[in-house]
C-alpha cells in the first residue's frame, strides 16, 4: 500500500505541475503520449503488438489524433482522416491476408479510435472554456480518482459483498458505495473552494449556478470510473495479464491508471456543452 501511495503523491506533483504551467501544447502532447502508451499497452496485452507494420500505423496514428484535434483546419478533415487510417489497415490486411485476421484489424482499428478520442476529451473540455477549463479538468479527474480511492480503502476496511468476483473480485457494493460518498463530497466542495480561490487569491469574480450540478456530475463520473475499471479487467482477465503496464508502481500502466476515465471524460465533457454551470 505503502508503494502505491507514493506512486501516486508523485504522479499528483507531476499533475499539478502540469495545472500550473496551464500550456496548451504541452497539454496536447501529454495527452498524444497518454494515448499511444495506453494503446501500446492495449496492443502488447491482446498479443497483436508482433505485427509491426500494424502497430507503427496504430501507433503513428494515435499519437496524432490528439493533435488533429487541436489543429482547426485538420479537425475539419478529421472523418477523412480516420477513414484513410483504415483504408491502410485494410491494405495490408490484403497483402498480408494469410498472416492477418479480421479480429486483429477490429481490435486495432477500434482502440487506435477510441481510447485517444475518449483521452481528448479533457482536451475538449479545456477548451471549452479559456477561464474556467482547467478547472473542469482537474474537477473530473479528481472526482474520478478520489472516488477509486475511496472504494479502495472502504472496500479493503469494509467490503464484504462482492460486486463481481469473477471479474474484479476485489471490489465490493461497501466500496462502491464509499466511493460515490466521497465523489459526492468533493463534487460538492469543488465548487465553493474554486470560489474561494477565483475571488479571494486571483481577484476574480464568478457566479456558479448551480452547485448541486458538480455533485451529480461527480456521482455519475464515480459510477462511470467503475465502468471503465470493469470493462479493463475483463480485457486483463481474458488476455491473462495483471496489469496493462508498470510505469506507476503499485498501479500499473497508463491504461490500468486512466481506465476508470474512458468512460466519464466524454460525459463531462458532454454534460458541459448541455449545461455550463458557471459565469
Amino acid at each position: 500500500m505503502a508503494r502505491r501511495i507514493i506512486s501516486a503523491a508523485v504522479a499528483a506533483a507531476l499533475a499539478i505541475a502540469v495545472f500550473i504551467v496551464d500550456f496548451m501544447p504541452l497539454f496536447v502532447v501529454i495527452i498524444s503520449a497518454l494515448s499511444a502508451v495506453a494503446v501500446y499497452e492495449m496492443l502488447v496485452a491482446t498479443k497483436y503488438i508482433k505485427n509491426k507494420i500494424f502497430s507503427a500505423l496504430s501507433l503513428l496514428f494515435v499519437f496524432f489524433m490528439p493533435i488533429l484535434f487541436f489543429t482547426e483546419n485538420l479537425r475539419e478533415n478529421l472523418p477523412m482522416i480516420c477513414c484513410s487510417f483504415l483504408l491502410m489497415l485494410f491494405l495490408v490486411m490484403i497483402y498480408m491476408h494469410e498472416r492477418v485476421s479480421f479480429a486483429e484489424l477490429s481490435l486495432i482499428a477500434f482502440v487506435s479510435v477510441c481510447i485517444p478520442l475518449s483521452l481528448s476529451c479533457l482536451l475538449f473540455t479545456r477548451l471549452l472554456s479559456e477561464e474556467h477549463g482547467m478547472f473542469f479538468i482537474i474537477f473530473t479527474l479528481t472526482v474520478i480518482w478520489v472516488g477509486d480511492a475511496g472504494a479502495y480503502f472502504t472496500g479493503t476496511f469494509f467490503g464484504r459483498h462482492k460486486m463481481a468476483p469473477t471479474i474484479s473480485p476485489k471490489k465490493s457494493w461497501e466500496g462502491f458505495a464509499g466511493g460515490l460518498l466521497c465523489s459526492a463530497l468533493i463534487g460538492f466542495a469543488a465548487p465553493f473552494v474554486y470560489e474561494f480561490i477565483t475571488v479571494n487569491l486571483i481577484g476574480g469574480e464568478i457566479i456558479i449556478k448551480s452547485r448541486l450540478f458538480f455533485a451529480g456530475a461527480a456521482v455519475i463520473c464515480s459510477a462511470l470510473g467503475v465502468v471503465g475499471d470493469f470493462s479493463a479487467s475483463i480485457v486483463k482477465r481474458q488476455c491473462a495479464v495483471k496489469d496493462f503496464g508498470n510505469i506507476m508502481p503499485g498501479h500499473g500502466g497508463v491504461l490500468d491508471r486512466f481506465d476508470s476515465v474512458l468512460f466519464a471524460a466524454p460525459f463531462m465533457y458532454q454534460a458541459l456543452q448541455i449545461y455550463f454551470p458557471i459565469t
